[in-house]
């Protein structure tokens, strides 16, 4: 197999493999754009730390692809993985920073996606550094961490102290519970 067979085969996997996150990313806009009417507190998110160098690559991506197809002759096809990257940084990375996080009726929208109110069953929080929301899940075990702006930080804590209120989340499962608390308290 030569180094050329080789490196075709692993941009097409690449390719695959960019094909899906793409589709995730256009699945989570919709989703968002369909959630957003239903808004309680939202904000937008940050800026990833080398978002302008991620740009920079799909530009770069951009010119390869249009350099191989247009003055190499090479067939689209052939370029899947390279296509692929180009939409990933070129568009799909920037959509995705456009999607507000904050909480939503049905639940909160993270900086690693949605989670609905009944799979919350611990919340904490971080505040060194940037404040900073934990999501605990008791379906799945995983938490997720949303970066809440300083001067929203009071309306959040009421926020979820009404959830917590109307039994949207549950506390509990995570942890050893003693029973010695109000779950409100957990806020």
């Amino acid at each position: 197999m030569g180094q050329e067979s080789l490196l075709s085969q692993v941009l097409f996997f690449f390719g695959i493999g960019f094909f899906v996150a793409n589709v995730k990313v256009v699945a989570d806009f919709w989703r968002f754009r369909l959630r957003k009417p239903s808004a309680l507190l939202i904000w937008p998110s940050a800026k990833p730390r080398y978002y302008g160098f991620m740009l920079a690559l799909g530009a770069v991506l951009g010119v390869l692809v249009a350099f191989k197809i247009f003055a190499l002759g090479r067939n689209p096809s052939q370029l899947l993985g390279e296509i692929m990257m180009f939409i990933y940084y070129g568009y799909a990375f920037p959509l995705s920073t456009r999607i507000a996080r904050g909480f939503y009726r049905d639940g909160v929208w993270s900086d690693g996606g949605f989670m609905r109110w009944g799979q919350i069953s611990a919340v904490s929080w971080k505040e060194q550094g940037p404040l900073t929301l934990v999501l605990i899940s008791h379906f799945r075990g995983i938490a997720r961490r949303l970066e809440v702006p300083q001067h929203l930080y009071g309306e959040v804590r009421r926020l979820l102290r009404d959830r917590i209120k109307t039994h949207d989340i549950h506390m509990g499962g995570a942890g050893i519970d003693l029973g010695s608390r109000s779950e409100v308290d957990a806020v």
